[in-house]
């Protein structure tokens, strides 16, 4: 059987490239660390254990720093039933259940497959969900399996982590250290700050682009799996007025995994910053939500179907 999720070509291609652009300026940053630093061995050690770390054990740090918590079937009965429901409408392996016990409404699915996928919603939005909602919320979280796209992003992730870290490292041992060094010494390091800060931008700018079109993506395959994109547009709505409603100081943890989550934790409108966020506009996702309902009411018209 094929998954009844739609495939999405544009999603494929964005990956696509994404990735192989990644990879370009992954392999421009390796070989000017290795120029700049002189210990290739180092280097790559360095970078390829990080990798695997994070793609082997990413569904594990996100439950961790998420207080999620794997729950059996007679825990939540009604929640693993709806999973249940939409895998084998959608021809997928159930992923593992999990349950966060923060306030904050939201959802997220992680994982390097769909055989080792996680799919995790906090007890606040449990509580604010009617079951269709809820159901909206889980296929817009199985869909990003489906489509795999969680995997691409925490790969994608990478660079820009490890590149970020480098920065700190660098500022860090130059504030501390700096009256210990050569002026070759500081030069390197100051060498290494310019090129990791440069890599760190370009991927930030990437994988928000790309985050932003699969949650887009997300929408659309789950209002055309369940047949209710109205209400997936009712837990949209629902839950960003909540989410605004929480003060910024208790979202700040959670912001790190924005990307992975049905909608950010952002206690405003981002404004202007909207271009570096990892989700479209409320109003984008709803306006393509009201398309949809206006294309499936179409279809089930008398004479009108295909």
């Amino acid at each position: 059987m094929r998954s009844r999720f739609r495939s999405d070509r544009r999603l494929t291609v964005r990956m696509t490239v994404t990735l192989f652009l990644l990879g370009l300026l992954y392999v421009a940053f390796v070989a000017a660390l290795i120029v700049l630093l002189k210990s290739w061995v180092l280097v790559v050690v360095v970078a390829a254990g990080m990798l695997g770390a994070q793609y082997w054990f990413s569904d594990r740090v996100a439950l961790f720093a998420m207080r999620g918590r794997v729950m059996e079937r007679e825990e939540y009965p009604e929640l693993h039933a709806v999973v249940d429901r939409l895998c084998a409408i959608a021809d997928l392996p159930k992923p593992v259940v999990a349950v966060s016990e923060l306030g904050m409404p939201n959802a997220f699915a992680t994982g390097r497959s769909p055989d080792h996928a996680v799919v995790c919603v906090t007890t606040g939005l449990l509580r604010r969900l009617e079951p269709a909602e809820l159901e909206g919320v889980l296929a817009h979280e199985l869909s990003h399996v489906a489509h795999k796209d969680v995997a691409v992003i925490t790969v994608a992730s990478f660079l820009g982590v490890i590149a970020g870290l480098i920065v700190r490292f660098a500022f860090y041992s130059q504030v501390f250290g700096g009256g210990r060094r050569d002026q070759n010494t500081a030069a390197v390091f100051a060498a290494v700050m310019g090129v990791s800060a440069a890599v760190y931008a370009l991927s930030f700018l990437m994988i928000r682009a790309l985050s932003r079109y699969r949650e887009l993506a997300a929408d659309r395959a789950a209002a055309q799996l369940t047949g209710r994109p109205s209400a997936l547009a009712s837990a949209l709505t629902k839950v960003s007025g909540d989410i605004a409603r929480i003060p910024t100081k208790d979202l700040r943890t959670a912001q790190a995994f924005n990307a992975f989550y049905f909608t950010p934790a952002l206690g405003a409108e981002p404004g202007a910053a909207r271009l570096f966020s990892t989700h479209p506009s409320l109003e984008q996702r709803l306006d393509q939500l009201g398309r949809i309902s206006a294309e499936l009411g179409e279809a089930a018209t008398p004479g009108r179907a295909g």
